[in-house]
C-alpha cells in the first residue's frame, strides 16, 4: 500500500494506473475510520481494478463552533485499516496542497443544499463540493464511493459530479449500523456512555416509522411527529429536524405519502451531532 502526500503524486499514480488498462476507485474520507468506511473500500474494490482513500479532515467544511478541534484522529489505526482491507493507496495531503495560500474559489450547488443540515450549517455544503472537486481533480478517479448515511451529502455530490459533467461514477454505499442500530460514524466515539446508550433512539424511531408506513400510515405530518416525541423523550438529545423527503430532490414530502421517500433526521447530543435516514416505502396502490 502506497502513502502519497502531494498533487502530483496522487495524480501521477492514478494515471500509471490506467495506462495499465486498470480502472481508479476512490473513497475519500476524514479519517477516524470504521466499519461504514471499510464497507465503501470493498466496493471499490469490487467495481475498480485499483483502490485509493483519501484522509483529510477538511477544514471548510466545519462552520464556527462546531468540532474541527474536537474531530477524531487516529493516523495508524486508519492506515492499519486500510491495509487490512487491501487499499492499493493512501492519500494524505495536506491542507496547504488543498488550500493554496490565497485560495478564493468555491464550488456551490443550489437547491439540494437549502434544507435538511443545510438549513442550519450554510457553510457546510459548500466546504464538502470544494475539497470533494479538488480531489477528483487530483486523483482523477473513474469511481468514487459515498454512504448514505450522509445522504443529502450523496444527492449533492451526485447533482455536482451530472451538473459539471465530471467523468466520474458516484456509487452509494449503504448504511452500516452497530449491532445496536446506530449508524457507525466517527463523531460517535464523542458520546458519552449515556449518550451512547440514548442514541438508539435515532435509528429504533426511524424503524418505527418505516414500520408504521408499511402498516398503512400515511400522514406525513403524524408520523415526523411521533418520532419526534420519541425522541425528544430521551434527556441528552435535541431534535435539530425530522423530515421526509423526496429521494431525489430532497424536496420535503406533505400531506399523505403516495411513493416511497426518505426519513431524515439529525439530533443534538451534548458531544455530537448525528444523523441517520431511512427508506420509506407505502406499498403500491394503498396510498
Amino acid at each position: 500500500m502506497q502513502l502519497i502526500e502531494d498533487p502530483a503524486g496522487i495524480r501521477a499514480w492514478s494515471r500509471a494506473a490506467r495506462v495499465h488498462g486498470e480502472t481508479v476507485g476512490f473513497v475519500p474520507t476524514m479519517g477516524f475510520l470504521h466499519e461504514g468506511h471499510l464497507s465503501l473500500m470493498r466496493i471499490s474494490k469490487q467495481r475498480a481494478d485499483r483502490t485509493v482513500v483519501s484522509i483529510f479532515v477538511n477544514p471548510t467544511q466545519f462552520g464556527p463552533n462546531e468540532d474541527l478541534d474536537r474531530y477524531p484522529r487516529d493516523e495508524q489505526g486508519d492506515l492499519d485499516k486500510c491495509d487490512s482491507v487491501g487499499v492499493d493507496a493512501v492519500y494524505l495531503p495536506p491542507v496547504e496542497a488543498m488550500y493554496p495560500p490565497g485560495s478564493q474559489t468555491w464550488v456551490t450547488v443550489d437547491g439540494l443544499t437549502d434544507g435538511l443540515c443545510g438549513r442550519d450549517r450554510p457553510t457546510h455544503f459548500r466546504g464538502v463540493t470544494t475539497v470533494v472537486s479538488i480531489l477528483f481533480h487530483q486523483v482523477e478517479p473513474d469511481l468514487a464511493v459515498f454512504g448514505e448515511k450522509d445522504f443529502q451529502q450523496l444527492q449533492v455530490i451526485q447533482r455536482m459530479t451530472r451538473d459539471l459533467q465530471m467523468p466520474v461514477e458516484i456509487v452509494p454505499g449503504p448504511i452500516v449500523r452497530e449491532a445496536d442500530g446506530v449508524a457507525m460514524s466517527s463523531r460517535n466515539a464523542n458520546l458519552s456512555a449515556d449518550e451512547r446508550a440514548q442514541a438508539v433512539v435515532l435509528n429504533r424511531s426511524l424503524r418505527w416509522a418505516a414500520d408504521q408506513v408499511a402498516a398503512g400510515a400515511r400522514d406525513v405530518a403524524a408520523l415526523t411527529a411521533a418520532v419526534r416525541e420519541r425522541i425528544d423523550a430521551e434527556a441528552l438529545a435535541a431534535v435539530d429536524y425530522v423530515e421526509v423527503v423526496d429521494a431525489e430532490t430532497l424536496a420535503p414530502v406533505t400531506g399523505s405519502l403516495s411513493s416511497p421517500a426518505r426519513m431524515a433526521l439529525a439530533v443534538k447530543f451534548p458531544s455530537a451531532r448525528l444523523i441517520d435516514n431511512w427508506l420509506l416505502e407505502p406499498v403500491a396502490g394503498e396510498a
